[in-house]
């Protein structure tokens, strides 16, 4: 009998650690202080997106989806602080997590879409290297190119706290001149 358990137990513990390594991240999200993967792929112009050329700025990497509400609340709030900010001090990047095509050009070309700089993220490549499980999950740069602060998985009132993290990183000028840069 221990002889038939022997096998029967080891197929079962082999099948667990199969289980648990496959729910378990790829890649552990950066924290604070590290510094996150350069690529983020290409943008819609087709342009390779390298984080290293924005050294200096402070950047926002933002992972998003269609469905997730709070996504679609901090878009907006994020293209209208691009906006008044200026792409010489700030560069936000919203990186669409695994959606079909379609769905991301719909909503990344309508009229309604925030002023951002929209990558597409089929395969998740991108969104494995950083660690992404859930959305919405945020990354918010230094001007030296390592991560400064990370949101995940936050709600809708955690926005403005968000958006004063963001402020609190620019330089003084920056956050006193007129809007537009």
């Amino acid at each position: 009998m221990i002889r038939t358990i022997r096998p029967a137990l080891a197929c079962l513990l082999l099948a667990m650690s199969l289980a648990a390594s496959a729910a378990a991240p790829a890649t552990a999200s950066p924290k604070a202080g590290d510094t996150p993967p350069q690529i983020l792929g290409k943008d819609r112009n087709g342009d390779v997106v390298d984080l290293a050329r924005q050294r200096g700025k402070i950047v926002i990497v933002t992972f998003w989806a269609s469905w997730c509400g709070p996504c679609r609340k901090e878009l907006p709030i994020l293209g209208q602080l691009q906006k008044v900010i200026g792409h010489d001090a700030l560069q936000v990047y919203a990186v669409n997590l695994k959606e079909p095509r379609a769905d991301f050009v719909a909503i990344a070309r309508s009229r309604n879409a925030p002023p951002l700089d929209y990558i597409h993220d089929a395969k998740g490549v991108v969104s494995d290297q950083y660690g992404i499980q859930t959305t919405p999950h945020m990354f918010i740069i230094g001007h030296d190119g390592s991560i400064a602060r990370v949101h995940r998985g936050y709600s809708e009132q955690s926005l403005p706290n968000i958006v004063d993290d963001i402020l609190a990183l620019l330089p003084e000028d920056v956050r006193n001149r007129q809007a537009g840069g």
